[in-house]
């Protein structure tokens, strides 16, 4: 992560195939890059809770407004809330494993 301000989208999906697709699909079509990626199930397994780290960026409020309206997002909101947890995560990869492992 350069010297670049970054924020943390907060996106509620539906959880099926085909959903992360459609949202990055959104940025790649506008050029926009995302720099990290972290989606886990919601506790119902129905939904699924993306976080995308991006660069703060003059477009980023169109691209929530683009986001908003794609039929299986849910909610979406922009903050600085989750930058640590991607900070410990490329802490961890920079170690000697390289290896995440999920439960």
């Amino acid at each position: 992560m350069a010297n670049h301000a970054h924020t943390v989208l907060d996106i509620l999906v539906n959880n099926h195939p085909g959903v992360m697709a459609h949202v990055t699909g959104l940025f790649s079509r506008r050029a926009f890059n995302v720099e990290a990626i972290l989606c886990l199930p919601v506790a119902d397994s129905a939904t699924s809770r993306i976080w995308l780290l991006v660069n703060e960026d003059g477009r980023l409020d169109q691209m929530l407004r683009q986001m908003r309206k794609l039929q299986d997002v849910y909610e979406v909101t922009a903050s600085t809330e989750y930058l640590k947890v991607f900070a410990d995560l490329t802490a961890s990869m920079n170690t000697e494993s390289n290896v995440l492992i999920a439960d």
